[in-house]
């Protein structure tokens, strides 16, 4: 009776371990699922083939090619591409199971959301790489618009790409996109200096006032190199090396001095001689000075420029000359090293060939007499001990 009992009780087991196995999930018994798995895992495999000589060979052959286009292309279509071999395994790992009804209905949605992010995954990436080799609308327009434009072209690949994935979904792009008006002017409203922001970064790039890479300074604001106009603020860095982030706004109403733009850069000097200096002494001066300029290749020479080399004033401690001149470079180092030649041979021909001596500040005091009696000195009275 008892063996009955124990046999009736493991055929029970049996019986329920085969029931489980076969009903499995969803109706797919256990074995399917395994090997569905099986599948999947062999394509991961795949991938890593793929990625390592597929893909590999790819950028070989690229890399043979004379331009740098499709250089960048493939290297951006990459991890695209890496991703291809996950959905062929989904794919045939679904096909095996021969799923029915909702789960059939739920994997094909899985499938085609799938495809669809890598086929706006692969134009998004892309788009950056075709960006850069627009040479001839880089002329047209500007680098800095032109990267603006491709930012908004990412952005709507982005917004149509949610927007196919949620129709498969059975999702109604148009009532949300209305729901979204309403909401976004609300929002409108207090957004305003986002949108006086953006459409001050437009006005900056659509003028061409300060593309990156070149000097500026902004009264009371900030002085540096620009190194990005973005979308809200433009980046600014300073000649500490510290970033600033400026908002367009500011920058497309204020005042703007573009230093990269000057076509020379000016030496404007007061030079002061004593006032024993001769006026012989002082046309030395005037026309050595004179000389050096306009016969010197570092100087841009009129009528391009101005020149001047005057007996300006007569100052408390001093006879000025104005020296007003421009070089030809306007890189602030190479500006520096002729400054500082100039200075050098100035020094030469004020003290060695005129013979007189720069002035510095001081003060004289005249006494035409003196009192005719003098105050007695008064002495301290010793006590005695």
């Amino acid at each position: 009776m008892a063996e009955q009992s124990t046999s009736d009780t493991l055929n029970l087991i049996i019986e329920q371990t085969k029931e489980v196995w076969q009903h499995g999930l969803l109706g797919v018994d256990v074995g399917s699922i395994v090997v569905a798995l099986l599948i999947f895992g062999g394509f991961l495999l795949i991938r890593g083939v793929f990625s390592k000589y597929v893909l590999a060979r790819l950028h070989e052959w690229s890399a043979r090619s004379k331009t740098k286009m499709d250089d960048r292309i493939v290297d951006a279509l990459i991890p695209p591409l890496r991703f291809i071999p996950i959905i062929l395994g989904l794919f045939f790992a679904a096909q095996y199971l021969s799923l029915e009804g909702d789960a059939q209905n739920f994997v094909m949605k899985v499938e085609r959301s799938l495809i669809a992010f890598v086929i706006f995954w692969s134009i998004h990436r892309a788009a950056e790489p075709v960006s850069k080799s627009m040479s001839k609308l880089e002329k047209m327009l500007s680098r800095t618009m032109l990267q603006w434009i491709f930012k908004v072209l990412k952005v709507i690949i982005v917004f149509i790409g949610a927007a196919v994935i949620l129709e498969i979904w059975g999702i109604a792009v148009g009532p949300l996109l209305a729901g979204l008006g309403l909401f976004g002017a609300a929002i409108a409203l207090g957004a305003q200096d986002l949108f006086k922001n953006l459409i001050g970064g437009m006005t900056i790039i659509a003028e061409k006032r300060f593309p990156p890479g070149e000097w500026i300074l902004v009264d009371g604001v900030v002085e540096g190199t620009v190194e990005d106009i973005g979308f809200r603020s433009t980046k600014v860095r300073r000649f500490d090396k510290a970033p600033v982030h400026v908002p367009n706004s500011q920058l497309s109403d204020a005042v703007v001095t573009n230093f990269s733009r000057m076509t020379h850069r000016r030496i404007f000097w007061k030079i002061g001689v004593t006032y024993s200096t001769t006026t012989a002494q002082l046309k030395i001066i005037r026309d050595g000075i004179m000389d050096y300029v306009t016969g010197h290749e570092d100087f841009a020479q009129p009528p391009d420029v101005p020149t001047f080399v005057r007996v300006d004033s007569f100052n408390a401690s001093s006879i000025d000359l104005m020296l007003y001149c421009f070089t030809k470079t306007t890189d602030w180092g190479e500006w520096l090293a002729v400054k500082e030649a100039l200075a050098m041979a100035i020094k030469e021909i004020v003290e060695e060939k005129a013979g007189s001596s720069f002035a510095f500040p001081s003060q004289s005091v005249y006494i035409e007499s003196l009192p005719g009696e003098v105050a007695e000195v008064f002495e301290v009275p010793m006590k005695k001990k």
